[in-house]
C-alpha cells in the first residue's frame, strides 16, 4: 500500500527529543551563546518564548538577541537582491549571501551567566558557542506566503510574494543552510510548532552518511491548482478534503524531505538535498556529481488531471537561456510518462506541419490581453493518453497534460518556468487571470519539433535492451540532447532482475501492480509499492525484484 510518510530510522547513537521540555533539556547549562538559525518561516517568536520558559524554569537565566531587528532597511534588502530584469514573471535565481541582510552583523558580549540565544535567518553569522538549525519543510513556507501571510528575508510585515519566495528567499536560505549542515550541533523540526522534534548534529551527519548508501523515499505530498484533479486523493488518500490534488511531489530534491525517527510522535523531516550536499558521491556517483555538482538532476512528480482541467499550453527554457536569464547550470527537459489514461484523454505535444507561428503569436496575444479563447489545436499536436506510453518533452517544445490524465513528469530538476502560451482562459483561485509569460514561452519555441517528427523522435516504441526469466527491460524513450534515458522493466509474479547502477543513481516508481522489493548487494531490502517512487545511490549495485503479476517500474 503506498505509504504517506516513509520513515527510516536514526543512525546507531543518534538522540532524538520531542516536545520542548525536552528539546530545551539539551541546551548547555554553563555561560553559552547558543545561535539557533533556520529560515523565516519558522516561528522563532514562539520558538524563543518557549525555550525561555523551560529553562526558566529549571533556574537558568536566559538572554536573547534578535538578528533580524539589525537587518538592513527593507529597502535596502530589496536593492541588493534585485536582479535588475524587472521581469514581473521571473527572476535568475539569487546568488547573495545572508550577510546581504546586513549592513552590520551584532557582536554581543559573551554572557557570564546563564545563555544568550541569538536567534533568526542568519544568527550563525554571529559568534557563538553552539549552533542549532530551526526548520519547516519548504511546502509550510510556500502555503503560508499564498495565503498573505508568509516571511521573507528581510522583509518583516510585507505581503507573501511566491516569486520572492522561490528566486530569492530559497536559494538564498538553501546555500546558507548547506555551508552550516558539516557544522550543526543539532536540527530542529519545527512544523508542529507545540511538538518540536530534535536531532543532535553527529546523529543527523551519521543518518544522512547511512541514508547516502541505500535506497530512499521522500515523503511525497500535492499540492492544489486550479486544474487539478481527484486521483491521488481516491487512489492513494491523499487530502480527502483539500480542493484537489494537483501536482505530486514524489521527488523534487530543492523541496524533498526525507522523515527521521521511529514514529509519528519522534520524527524530524530532513532535506533531501543535505543527502546530496554532504554525500555527492555516494548518492549521485562521481560522474554525475562532476557535471552537475550538489544539484540532484532528477524530478518524480504527477500531474493528476482526473475530474480536472487540461493543463496549461507551455514550454521550458532552451538551455542558454535558462544558465543566462535565470541562473540554471542546465535546463528542464521533460518527459511524460502516461499512469492513467482513459477514452477520450490526450497529450499536446510539438508543432503542427502547417503551424503558422506568427499567427500562433497572434493569437496568444488576444487571448491574454483581451480574452479571446483560441483552439490551441489549431497549432499543437495532440496524440492518445494511451496508459503507458511515454512523450518526450525537450526544453522548447509546446506541451500540455489533458483533462482525464494521471501524468508521472519524469524530469531535469528545474521546476519553476513554466513558460505558458495559453492557459484556457481559466482564472486562478483568487479569481483572478492566471499570469501568462508567452514572451519567455514564445522565445523559446523550437519550431523545428514539428509534424511527423514530432511521433518519430518524441513518442518512441519500446526498444528491448535485455529480459530474463519473467521479466525484460526495455528503453522507452531516449534523446542525445536529454542527460537522462527512462527505461521500463516488467516482472511476473516471483521473478528476479538483476541490475546494476553502473556507478550513478536511479529513480525507480511502480507504475502498474501491487509493488516490488528492492534488494542492494550490501544486503538493504525496501520495499516499493504501487505510485511509490526510490531513489537508489550509486553504491547500491545491484536491486531484485519480485512480487504480484504485471509487476512494472522504472
Amino acid at each position: 500500500m503506498y505509504r504517506l510518510d516513509p520513515r527510516y530510522g536514526p543512525a546507531p547513537g543518534a538522540v532524538m527529543a520531542a516536545g520542548w521540555r525536552a528539546v530545551a533539556a539539551h541546551l548547555p547549562e554553563g555561560p553559552s551563546t547558543v545561535a539557533v538559525d533556520g529560515p523565516p518561516s519558522v516561528d522563532f517568536p514562539r520558538l524563543v518564548a518557549r525555550l525561555t520558559a523551560e529553562l526558566a524554569a529549571t533556574g537558568v537565566r536566559v538572554a536573547t538577541l534578535d538578528v533580524t531587528a539589525h537587518h538592513a532597511p527593507p529597502e535596502e534588502v530589496r536593492r541588493r537582491t534585485d536582479d535588475g530584469t524587472g521581469d514581473p514573471y521571473y527572476r535568475a535565481l539569487a546568488d547573495n549571501p545572508l550577510t546581504d541582510l546586513f549592513d552590520a552583523l551584532p557582536w554581543p558580549d559573551p554572557p557570564t551567566d546563564g545563555l544568550l540565544l541569538v536567534h533568526g535567518p542568519g544568527a550563525a553569522l554571529v559568534p557563538h558557542d553552539r549552533l542549532w538549525y530551526a526548520d519547516v519543510p519548504k511546502r509550510h513556507a510556500e502555503a503560508a506566503v499564498a495565503a498573505g501571510h508568509g516571511h521573507h528575508l528581510g522583509l518583516p510585515g510585507e505581503p507573501g510574494d511566491l516569486r520572492r519566495l522561490f528566486y530569492i528567499d530559497w536559494p538564498m536560505l538553501d546555500r546558507h543552510r548547506d555551508t552550516l549542515a558539516p557544522r550543526v550541533d543539532a536540527w530542529l523540526d519545527t512544523q508542529d510548532p507545540e511538538h518540536p522534534v530534535y536531532l543532535d548534529g553527529p546523529g543527523l551527519r551519521a543518518t544522512l552518511r547511512a541514508l547516502a548508501r541505500r535506497p530512499v523515499r521522500t515523503r511525497p505530498y500535492f499540492n492544489s491548482t486550479p486544474w487539478g484533479g481527484h486521483w491521488a486523493q481516491r487512489v492513494l488518500g491523499f487530502d480527502p478534503g483539500a480542493r484537489n490534488t494537483a501536482l505530486g511531489y514524489e521527488l523534487i530534491a530543492p523541496e524533498a524531505g526525507v522523515l527521521v525517527g521511529t514514529g509519528p510522535a519522534l520524527q524530524a523531516e530532513i532535506p533531501f538535498q543535505l543527502l546530496c550536499v554532504l554525500h555527492p558521491h555516494q548518492l549521485l556517483g562521481p560522474d554525475v556529481h562532476a557535471r552537475f555538482g550538489t544539484s540532484f538532476p532528477i524530478r518524480f512528480d504527477y500531474l493528476d488531471t482526473v475530474d480536472g482541467g487540461n493543463l496549461s499550453v507551455h514550454c521550458h527554457p532552451r538551455e542558454r537561456y535558462m544558465r543566462e536569464r535565470f541562473g540554471w547550470p542546465y535546463t528542464q527537459h521533460e518527459t511524460y510518462y502516461v499512469t492513467r489514461g482513459g477514452p477520450g484523454g490526450r497529450v499536446f505535444l510539438g508543432l503542427r506541419e502547417d503551424a503558422d507561428v506568427e499567427l500562433f503569436r497572434k493569437e496568444i496575444e488576444e487571448a491574454a490581453q483581451d480574452g479571446v479563447p483560441m483552439d490551441p489545436e489549431d497549432h499543437i499536436l495532440t496524440f492518445p493518453a494511451e496508459q503507458g506510453r511515454l512523450f518526450m518533452i525537450p526544453a522548447g517544445t509546446p506541451h500540455a497534460s489533458g483533462a482525464g490524465n494521471v501524468v508521472l513528469e519524469i524530469s531535469a530538476t528545474p521546476y519553476l518556468y513554466s513558460l505558458r502560451f495559453y492557459d484556457w482562459l481559466r482564472p486562478d483561485a483568487d479569481g483572478n487571470p492566471r499570469q501568462l509569460p508567452y514572451e519567455h514561452g514564445l522565445a523559446n519555441l523550437d519550431t523545428d519539433r514539428r509534424g511527423d517528427s514530432v511521433a518519430r523522435d518524441l513518442v518512441q516504441e519500446p526498444r528491448r535492451l535485455r529480459s530474463g526469466d519473467g521479466w525484460h527491460e526495455d528503453v522507452i524513450g531516449a534523446l542525445p540532447e536529454m542527460f537522462y534515458e527512462v527505461r521500463r522493466y516488467a516482472l511476473d509474479a516471483g521473478a528476479v532482475a538483476d541490475d546494476d547502477t553502473a556507478g550513478r543513481f536511479h529513480v525507480l516508481n511502480v507504475v502498474a501492480g501491487e509493488g516490488v522489493e528492492i534488494r542492494t548487494a550490501a544486503g538493504d531490502l525496501h520495499p516499493l509499492a504501487y505510485a511509490e517512487t526510490l531513489t537508489v545511490p550509486r553504491p547500491s549495485a545491484r536491486t531484485g525484484s519480485r512480487r504480484a503479476t504485471g509487476r512494472r517500474r522504472w
